[in-house]
């Protein structure tokens, strides 16, 4: 179960791009880690470019706008590198094919966690025993 944040700088189409971008990491997730299809925990916030509420640099030669995005994605440990490669690429693909954001402004993190670290609801760690996603 990931739970993904993602930041982008607003515009006059926030609510459209916030949700295409959640659908672009949703359905890279299920695509390359074989997430449920129905298992999608987001938050996202559009902030305000006019006041630069975002930043970054041209970090690693990559050359990056006010069309950035940020994603966060929190899930539990044990995917390989090269899955997580495919994530990142799939993620890219689909923000630029969904969302019109260019590749290079895709910026993405994973946070890795044990089963223990999650509580679903009803104050109890649902994975804690078990081998679900």
């Amino acid at each position: 179960m990931p739970f993904v944040r993602i930041d982008a700088h607003g515009g006059d189409t926030d609510d459209d791009r916030l949700d295409a971008l959640g659908r672009a990491v949703h359905d890279a997730l299920v695509e390359t880690l074989g997430i449920p299809s129905d298992d999608r925990f987001q938050v996202l916030t559009a902030h305000d470019a006019a006041r630069g509420t975002l930043r970054h640099d041209d970090y690693l030669g990559v050359r990056r706008d006010a069309g950035i995005v940020f994603v966060a994605i929190t899930l539990r440990a044990g995917r390989t590198t090269g899955q997580k490669e495919a994530l990142y690429r799939r993620i890219a693909q689909l923000a630029e094919e969904y969302a019109g954001t260019e590749p290079r402004n895709v910026f993405v993190t994973l946070t890795e966690n044990t089963s223990a670290d999650w509580s679903l609801g009803d104050g109890l760690a649902q994975y804690v025993g078990s081998g679900s996603c």
